[in-house]
């Protein structure tokens, strides 16, 4: 057990001075990343491309990483907004980590991004626990899913900066109940914003926007109540130094139990607390670009 938990004290430290490192070098060209965080099916694919294509036609600079176990079928629906679009595959791998991700941004990111969009791997469990240099980390509900979700997934919702409810064009249909929902979240994370929205809709068109905008021009970000705990540290002489290019840590590390939905190709150890470890083959990665013009893909 003490093995376990000092890896996962380990990946994360590490992790936290890569998002550290990432967040300064962001800021520094004047752009802000966003986290979007959801379960499977959630819409927020949907919403995102009404957002980019509302950012676009506003004439605001932006761009968006999409992350996906498989396909791109994310990333050619993104690019219907017109705005620079990189797709990663992550071969199984149920989240994104810092020091990843800045290697995909490394060369593709456009120098006028004002705003950087980062579709997280749908999953409620792993993302939440990993840090990625975000201004503003937003997690994303379908009124699908039940009024209780904010209370299944406390770190995913309490770690939140900003609550969105999707597909409320049918929220009547299934019953949802926003009151009960809303006191839910407020259990999680106290003080923190839930908006409404509808892709197909256009309820809540511009919100996730014109926050992620607020956030990056320097107005006040709500802090959470629920914080990361003492092995996540965000202070780059304290965990392990962020290596330059596309590397993984020594194994990644999950504060919950889950099942991975297709195998990690990875060598590196994969540490889950209370479970167990294993370890996989690595993939052979590559660089690939595919239609539209404006889409890239790459494998983690």
């Amino acid at each position: 057990m003490c093995r376990v938990v000092d890896l996962q004290q380990a990946v994360l430290a590490k992790n936290d001075a890569c998002a550290h490192t990432l967040r300064e070098d962001l800021a520094a060209r004047g752009t802000a990343l966003v986290n979007l965080l959801s379960s499977p099916g959630s819409g927020k694919t949907a919403l995102l491309e009404r957002e980019l294509t509302l950012a676009r036609s506003r004439g605001i600079p932006v761009a968006a990483l999409t992350a996906d176990l498989a396909t791109e079928n994310d990333a050619v629906r993104l690019a219907r907004s017109g705005v620079p679009v990189k797709q990663v595959l992550t071969d199984g791998l149920c989240h994104l980590e810092a020091e990843m991700l800045g290697g995909h941004l490394h060369g593709w990111l456009p120098a006028d991004t004002r705003l950087l969009f980062i579709e997280n791997v749908g999953n409620l469990v792993c993302p939440a626990s990993y840090d990625l240099g975000e201004a503003l980390r937003i997690v994303l509900a379908s009124v699908t899913e039940g009024e209780d979700k904010p209370l299944k997934y406390p770190t995913a919702f309490g770690l939140a900066h900003l609550v969105v409810v999707t597909k409320m064009d049918i929220a009547e249909a299934v019953s949802f109940d926003e009151k009960e929902f809303r006191a839910n979240v407020e259990r999680i994370n106290p003080g923190v914003e839930v908006v409404l929205t509808s892709a197909r809709g256009g309820e809540g068109d511009g919100l996730m926007l014109d926050r992620a905008l607020a956030a990056r021009d320097g107005a006040p970000v709500h802090i959470p109540v629920m914080t990361r705990k003492s092995h996540h540290v965000h202070d780059a002489e304290d965990g392990q130094p962020c290596d330059e290019g596309h590397t993984h840590a020594a194994g990644h590390t999950h504060a919950a139990g889950h099942t991975h939905e297709e195998g990690h190709p990875h060598n590196e150890e994969h540490a889950h607390a209370g479970e167990h470890t294993h370890a996989h083959p690595a993939p052979g990665g590559h660089v690939h670009t595919t239609d539209p013009d404006t889409v890239a893909s790459s494998r983690s």
